[in-house]
């Protein structure tokens, strides 16, 4: 048989004809080369393992048999999971490949002809692509100038929309801030739809929304360990009643959590005490960084109980993006959210390095 050979023409007339039209409209998720630049662009631990770790972990990676598949329900890292993080065992754990898995595993699930997603705006944006990701409608509410929520105007487009599904961030990434407990029961109380709190930055923060699950049946609370020193391992959690985390289960792929994860989050999780102490020296960087900027002139520092700072750039003479291609150009990579929401314009997210990365950052800034 001849093979039959496609133009180049003939094949983008097929992609466009087969893929969606949502899917077409979107950009992929861009993340920079960040070969030989100090990273403080993504939110990640600056910490490697201490030393004494080290030498322990690899052996423990030793005996991985990577020959078998993994442990489908991942059971050890749930358990050690369940212990660090003090999770009531009348609830579920179900664990996926990083957050990003787990929010698409629960829309999958609530997916539906005219279903809606909801969350503020600006937030975690795989919230808006995941929506689109399984054809769900995306309704974002704008936060206030201050970027707290705006209760009233959340629950008119709750009364309106009736989401099947909300997400809040707490902390909210980008702003960094916590939401008032009280304007998050609120939206709880108003919607007969699912509402996921998602504290991937619990580790920076004193609070702490487990108690929610016990107050609220549409409730779930979503963790990650990335934070806290774990991003390469792409280790998620949720947390709830069984009712959902069964439904949810049988959309996750099986073997979701390789066999090297699951050794190396085992480990992790017996040690968890020297992660939260880098934790705690994130939380005095943080503020430290955060008291110097306010000294500078031309930047407006905002409240956060993340491990990054959002701040906007207010001079007259040098706008936001050049200052991120000036940092950018000396070796130093942050984010700029300039020009993604109306309301982070002239803003640059600031991740919390070690001492001396901070120091290299705040030196730069202070130049311009």
């Amino acid at each position: 048989m001849d093979d039959k050979l496609t133009s180049p023409s003939e094949l983008l007339a097929t992609v466009d004809q087969l893929i969606r039209p949502e899917i077409k409209a979107l950009s992929a998720y861009h993340v920079p080369p960040a070969d030989n630049m100090l990273k403080l662009d993504a939110m990640e631990n600056p910490f490697n393992w201490p030393g004494r770790l080290q030498a322990e972990w690899f052996e423990a990676l030793k005996n991985v048999s990577v020959n078998r598949y993994p442990d489908p329900a991942a059971q050890s890292v749930k358990d050690k999971l369940r212990q660090v993080m003090e999770v009531d065992d009348r609830f579920d754990i179900m664990l996926g490949n990083g957050s990003d898995e787990i929010i698409q595993i629960i829309a999958m699930a609530l997916a539906g002809t005219g279903r809606v997603v909801m969350a503020p705006e600006p937030s975690f944006v795989m919230y808006a692509m995941i929506a689109k990701f399984v054809g769900m409608e995306y309704v974002g509410v704008p936060l206030k100038e201050d970027f707290t929520l705006d209760l009233t105007a959340f629950l008119t487009a709750i009364e309106i929309h009736q989401p099947s599904l909300v997400f809040l961030a707490q902390p909210n990434n980008p702003t960094g801030n916590l939401f008032e407990a009280d304007d998050v029961r609120k939206i709880i109380e108003s919607t007969s739809g699912l509402v996921v709190l998602d504290e991937a930055y619990m580790a920076f923060t004193d609070s702490d929304l487990l108690p929610m699950l016990e107050a609220y049946s549409n409730v779930v609370v979503m963790r990650t360990v990335s934070k806290v020193g774990l991003a390469g391992l792409r280790l998620g959690m949720l947390v709830g009643e069984h009712a959902w985390l069964n439904e949810f289960d049988k959309i996750r792929l099986p073997y979701n959590i390789n066999v090297l994860t699951q050794a190396s989050a085992e480990f992790a999780l017996t040690h968890y005490d020297d992660l939260l102490e880098q934790t705690k020296l994130i939380r005095n960087e943080r503020n430290r960084v955060s008291s110097a900027l306010e000294q500078f002139e031309g930047f407006t520092v905002f409240p956060s109980e993340a491990n990054f700072l959002l701040v906007r750039v207010t001079m007259a003479n040098i706008g936001a993006r050049d200052i991120f291609e000036k940092l950018k150009a000396e070796g130093i990579l942050i984010k700029c959210l300039d020009g993604g929401h109306p309301l982070l314009k002239g803003c640059l997210r600031l991740t919390i390095g070690a001492p001396a990365e901070n120091d290299r950052l705040l030196s730069a800034l202070k130049a311009y």
